[in-house]
Order: structure tokens, then sequence, then C-alpha cells
């Protein structure tokens, strides 16, 4: 016998609250566990389904991969979130929790068949070229998304960030990842004159002086994660960027690591440095751009050959003109 479904979603709040203060979870964790069982609520509500069963829950992974076209991994991280919730039931005594689905579900060995999306160094320059460094804010904005492309920190990261995280004499950074996992990174001298500029304006902002956060809001809070991610939105909007992917805070993350890649930076390195716990994080990065294949076609003798041919005018190429149409 499975589990109501009316009574299932009745313990969110408090499963959440749970996580919060017993495992530490950050915010961020904590709003993409809301959005999972927020998602699952709506799908077995409008489906009609009475009870929370296997059927129902295989019905949700095809509703996640064939409407929604999400990810091996965003299905992953939703079953696992669900399976969570309902170990916390189980906690709680509810009636059959232990009949729930979900560690029956398999999961999907390769969550992620391509390279994340990364922004090419050229368009990360611009980016930056967009953010206005003569207001106090642009001053702000430019070192928060510095710090996401420059030390690949994720954005709940910066937001979690203190005063006393950062000593720019000694130019170190410590940084609290997910699970609580505390990591030192160096902060190169470029990264330490970005942060030593918003040190300097960042008194100018509301109740600066009553906040221990290193970013905060006009209105003297901690600098939001929504707010963030707003504001990148808006600096994207005026560069008018064409990419096939939506670009986000994380794609300053995943750029990141992807050029520390190109530069042929160990990979031991790359794991370290954004606080990748596994290694199968970090493989997803370890694929040639397009300018390395490139670069690379361009040393195969055939090619080289055929292009000393051309500079001699031995091969003469020419392309050939679109014919007339027929009448």
């Amino acid at each position: 016998m499975a589990v109501d479904a009316t009574g299932f979603f009745n313990y969110m709040d408090s499963f959440l609250d749970y996580r919060k203060t017993i495992y530490g979870a950050s915010e961020q964790t904590l709003k993409s566990n809301l959005i999972d069982l927020t998602l699952f609520q709506r799908f077995i509500h409008s489906n009609r389904y009475k009870t929370i069963s296997g059927p129902a829950t295989m019905a949700f992974q095809y509703h996640l991969k064939k409407d929604r076209d999400n990810s091996g991994g965003s299905i992953n991280r939703k079953i696992f979130t669900l399976r969570s919730y309902s170990h916390y039931l189980s906690l709680m005594d509810v009636h059959d929790a232990d009949r729930l689905p979900f560690y029956d579900v398999l999961k999907i060995r390769h969550g992620y068949k391509n390279r994340p999306n990364a922004l090419t160094k050229f368009q990360v320059k611009s980016l930056f070229d967009q953010i206005d460094r003569s207001t106090v804010l642009g001053v702000r904005d430019y070192a928060v998304y510095a710090l996401m492309y420059q030390t690949g920190l994720r954005v709940g990261e910066v937001h979690s960030l203190d005063l006393d995280s950062i000593d720019l004499e000694k130019q170190h950074l410590t940084v609290i990842g997910k699970g609580r996992k505390r990591r030192e990174l160096h902060l190169t001298t470029e990264m330490i004159q970005v942060l030593s500029e918003y040190l300097a304006v960042r008194h100018f902002l509301h109740k600066s002086k009553k906040s221990m956060a290193l970013f905060i809001s006009k209105k003297g809070n901690r600098l939001a994660i929504r707010t963030m991610e707003d504001n990148l939105k808006k600096v994207l909007k005026k560069m008018e960027l064409n990419t096939h992917f939506n670009v986000t805070c994380h794609t300053l993350r995943h750029s990141f690591a992807s050029h520390l890649n190109d530069n042929d930076v160990d990979v031991l390195v790359i794991q370290s440095l954004p606080g990748h716990s596994s290694a199968r994080s970090t493989e997803v990065y370890i694929h040639p751009s397009m300018d390395k294949i490139r670069e690379a076609m361009e040393k195969l003798p055939a090619v080289i050959y055929m292009n000393k041919l051309v500079e001699e005018g031995v091969l003469k190429l020419s392309f050939q003109n679109n014919r007339p149409r027929r009448q």
C-alpha cells in the first residue's frame, strides 16, 4: 500500500526546517529542495494520482525527460530530494512511508552527456566591459561576478561570504561550500585589486557598518542570490549576447573550469578549486574546446602541406559560382 497523496506533502515545511537546522543546508540547497517537491506536488495533483506509487514516480520521470527536457543529472537530483523527503517521513512515523518507491528508482548513470555550457573568453570580457563601474553598485556587481569567474565560486558561496572571509594581505579567501565543507583559495593580484576597489566604496551602502556580509544590498542586507541573478540578466540584456543556452551566474563557474582545462591545468587542480567532492563532477569539463580542436587540426601534416601549396601559388583555390536557375 502506497502513501496517500494528500498527506504526503503536509510535511514539506518541517522537512526544510529540519534540513536547515540540523544539517546546516545552504539557502540554495533548500531552494532547490522546495522547487523539486513543489514540481512533484503539481505533477501528482494535475494528473490526479491518489497515492504516491511506483507508476506515479516513473510517470514523473517521463514528464521530466519528455515534457521538460531535463538532463539526467537534473532528474537524479529531483529523485534524490524525494528520497531524502521519504526518509524524513519515515522518521516522523508517517504511515507506510517505508513503502515509498523512490529508493527503487535507478540512478541515471550518465547524468550529463555534453560539456556544461560555457562562455568564450571574448564573451566573458564583453560581459565585464558592460558593467558600469562608475557607480557603487556597479563596483560591487563587478566584484561579485569576478569572484565567480576567477575563483569558480557558486552563487550561494558568494552570498555567504563575510568580511573576514578575505585576507587581502595574504591574498587568501576562505569559502564554505556544499556540505559545510571549507576550502582555501588563493586570490590573484587582479582579484585583490577588484575587491579593494569594492571595499573602498562599501561604506557608502546603507547600514554597511552593521553587517558582516561581504556583499550587501543598497538597503544594507546581505546581497540575495536572486538579486545577483537578476542583475546579471540586466547586464546580459545590454550586451545582447547570442548563445544557444541560457546564461546564468553558474555559467561563470562553468566558464572558469572550462578555461582552466583549455589552458592545460592539471585535472586535480580543476577539481580542487571549484570544490568538487568527486572527480566525476570534474570529468564533464575534460573535453577540448572548439578552439583547441581547430588548433590541433591546423597542426595536421596534410593541412600544413596544403596551406604551403596555397601560399606558394602552386595550388589555386576558387569558389564555384552559383549557376543561374533554369527558367
